[in-house]
């Protein structure tokens, strides 16, 4: 066992002794003190060693099993592998494959699912048999596949020193505001969150963590609002991770009267760029939110505004287990909890990992960013996308012939299209981005379109001589429309 895993079942043993009947975690229906969560962690690890195996793979919805289960995998030094909702059949196919996860616990409407890919159930667990090699880092706890700039994810391999010293820099960060409450928004499987629920539970506090339906949350994007704010007032926490996306829901319910902030004492926000003006008008109605900075192959959070020093605008100074520095041509590079490497390639060995963010530092060490040196996105819910899969996905129907996909920071993606005809209608556009959107997962599905009115050219400025389409070029161009679908929906809200 690691010294960070020591230290942190040593701290939750300390809870269980001195705060005997503090509720540690509160599900949908259950409420759990810490006695009984020490208790029932100890139990599900003798279950897992009873296994013998040495991977298993989460695929439950928030609440206390979900919790209990993944201590229990990290405390007895297995890799567990979290799979979220909001990825595809297909993805989750893959994952489970490529992580050779030799035991699944899974919520039923997986049951088919789990069949198909060769697993049978016994009691709670899946079961499955693997004879290939072993294709993880030795080490790793956590394997954290990215949410898919491609149409098959990457394992992201990483070990308990790491996880464990960000959890631990979290709760030290968040001490100044004190937060005793802390509800689990976002998916487990989020390592974001699941390191803040770490933290919680660091700190000694109440970890409330109701499942994505109580919360209103379907899969990578849709929300209930109402149910969302009832379920906030009802709880009232003093401690959230939000995506831009949901804090923008919570700033413009509470514009309006119909959410109170009042319990909130410390909200992060990350996962992709926040506007500032959306911060502004955070702070201006007493929503606490700091924001910060991370990325999976660095166990997630490696930068982060905090209670006693925030900047407006930036994602804060470095938390005190990183140093980051900057290449010549301004890449963000972060030395500290780096992961041991991708699942099925080499070990990572460079001391310093390329972020693929371009950034500044102001004179007082807080760094700012300042766009993608590659073409992918980031969704205002978090999710990474590389637009070149999906302009794939839809240029293989039979009627467009070519796409061009923007999402950066918005909630939906929106898509410019020009059909191979000029007499296509509209419908049947409209009915091959349907077709592309079966084959999608949802966070990367097309919700807007515009049709074109010509086609991009290198005559045009619009495409390279060798027929690549030039983005910033069309991002220029056809801003308006690109983002017309989001103000629309921010003046509805």
């Amino acid at each position: 066992m690691s010294p960070e895993t020591e230290r942190f079942k040593q701290t939750l043993r300390s809870h269980a002794e001195r705060k005997t009947s503090a509720i540690a975690l509160w599900g949908d229906h259950q409420k759990v003190d810490y006695a009984t969560l020490y208790a029932e962690v100890v139990y599900r690890q003798q279950r897992l060693r009873d296994e013998q195996v040495k991977v298993i793979a989460l695929a439950l919805d928030n609440g206390v099993e979900a919790m209990l289960w993944d201590l229990a995998a990290l405390f007895e030094g297995l890799t567990c592998l979290t799979l979220p909702p909001f990825f595809s059949p297909a993805q989750r196919a893959h994952c489970l494959e490529q992580s050779q996860a030799e035991r699944v616990i899974a919520e039923p409407a997986l049951d088919d699912e789990l069949q198909a890919a060769g697993y049978e159930k016994t009691g709670e667990f899946w079961r499955r048999t693997f004879n290939g090699p072993n294709r993880m880092p030795e080490g790793t706890a956590k394997l954290t596949f990215t949410s898919g700039t491609t149409g098959t994810p990457k394992g992201v391999c990483l070990s308990a020193e790491s996880l464990l010293t960000v959890a631990r820099e979290l709760n030290q960060a968040s001490k100044p505001a004190d937060p005793q409450h802390h509800l689990a928004l976002l998916p487990l499987a989020i390592l974001l969150e699941n390191l803040g629920c770490y933290a919680a539970l660091y700190a000694g506090a109440t970890l409330s963590l109701p499942s994505q339906k109580t919360l209103g949350i379907q899969g990578a994007s849709g929300v209930d609002v109402p149910r969302l704010l009832g379920c906030l007032a009802t709880r009232a926490p003093e401690s959230l991770i939000l995506v831009p996306q949901l804090l923008q829901m919570l700033v413009s319910a509470a514009e309006q009267k119909a959410f109170s902030p009042y319990s909130l004492r410390f909200a992060a926000v990350g996962g992709a760029r926040v506007a500032e003006e959306l911060l502004d008008r955070a702070q201006r109605i007493g929503i606490p939110v700091y924001e910060g900075y991370g990325l999976s192959e660095c166990a997630s959070v490696v930068c982060l505004n905090r209670p006693e020093a925030r900047r407006l605008g930036s994602v804060g100074r470095p938390l005190p287990h990183v140093t980051i520095r900057l290449a010549e041509d301004g890449e963000v590079l972060v030395k500290g909890s780096t992961l041991l490497g991708y699942l099925g390639e080499a070990p990572h060995t460079d001391e310093w990992w390329p972020t693929g963010d371009l950034g500044e530092f102001d004179p007082d060490g807080f760094l700012y960013l300042k766009g993608r040196k590659k073409h992918q996105f980031v969704t205002s819910f978090g999710r990474n996308v590389n637009p070149e899969w999906v302009e794939a996905e839809l240029t293989q129907r039979r009627h467009i012939a070519q796409a061009f996909v923007y999402g950066e920071a918005m909630p939906h993606n929106h898509a410019l299209l020009w059909p191979h005809r000029p007499d296509c209608t509209d419908a049947e556009l409209a009915a091959a981005v349907a077709e592309a959107n079966e084959a999608l997962p949802g966070y990367a599905q097309v919700h807007h379109w515009t049709r074109l009115d010509q086609p991009f050219t290198p005559a045009n400025g619009l495409l390279t001589a060798n027929g690549r389409p030039r983005r910033d070029a069309i991002i220029e161009r056809y801003r308006a429309q690109l983002t017309e679908s989001v103000l629309s929906e921010e003046s509805a809200s």
